[in-house]
């Protein structure tokens, strides 16, 4: 696992966790804006990014690397925690792991019960056609997509562009497998209830019906949580496509007081 960090280590500390098949450049433009205040630290998950070669465990499994991370560089504590889809769901174990571990989590997108037919069609689809998904043309042709299709505000920057090309063509499809197969199956643990961390829970308004279930059965297990729907929008838009705007909702969060 690959850590990047933005902003003085004398600073707060706030970890954001990119999604499944993205790195750390999923949060580059965010961590850049929040690095004046906080110590922001981005990493890349194993299977992931730079750390391809390294396989892709699981939610727990890539817990406790980031716990023995925080433990040895950060007191074993932070000031927020932040994921969005896969990196959301690793959230919700950290929490449930370490009650006191954060003041301020936001979570985005992510599921937290288990979706096993799903899994087995998300499996099925890269097996079907992943050299169409996840070639370098393939990503070329992706990227000349969003820019015909997507509003300007939401088209990758050079700088992400680049990043993209370069590790989405080399992501192992063995990645893909176990996450899907790890993702979901996984059971939001009992200790949630013990966690004292204010959440806010996000994810948009076009997504899956089981991703908003997820969100109202985490806020049952865990009071301090608010739900944000973000209209119009569909899976991890704020955090990968929208920086600007994940920008306006989080920062507010963050500096509010419980």
């Amino acid at each position: 696992m690959k850590i990047h960090e933005f902003g003085s280590r004398d600073l707060p500390h706030v970890m954001l966790i990119h999604g499944g098949g993205n790195a750390w450049w999923n949060f580059l433009r965010q961590a850049r804006a929040l690095s004046e205040r906080y110590h922001v630290i981005l990493p890349t998950l194993d299977g992931h990014g730079e750390e391809y070669k390294i396989p892709y465990r699981s939610t727990e499994k890539s817990a406790d690397k980031l716990l023995k991370y925080l433990d040895d560089c950060c007191n074993g504590r932070l000031f927020a925690l932040c994921g969005v889809s896969l990196g959301g769901q690793i959230v919700m174990e950290l929490l449930a792991r370490r009650p006191d571990l954060a003041e301020k989590a936001v979570i985005d997108g992510s599921l937290c019960y288990p979706k096993p037919g799903l899994a087995d069609f998300c499996i099925l689809t890269v097996r079907l056609f992943g050299r169409l998904m996840f070639s370098e043309k393939a990503c070329r042709f992706q990227l000349k997509l969003m820019d015909r299709w997507l509003p300007e505000k939401m088209r990758y920057p050079a700088e992400i562009r680049a990043y993209y090309l370069q590790d989405m063509p080399r992501l192992p499809r063995e990645t893909l497998y176990t996450m899907y197969r790890t993702y979901m199956a996984y059971h939001l643990k009992e200790g949630i209830r013990e966690s004292h961390v204010e959440v806010l829970y996000c994810y948009g308004e076009k997504e899956m019906k089981c991703v908003k279930k997820s969100a109202r059965l985490f806020q049952s297990l865990h009071p301090s949580c608010r739900i944000y729907e973000a209209k119009g929008y569909g899976h991890g838009y704020l955090s990968a496509y929208l920086p600007g705007e994940w920008l306006q909702i989080v920062v507010p969060f963050l500096k509010s007081q419980s």
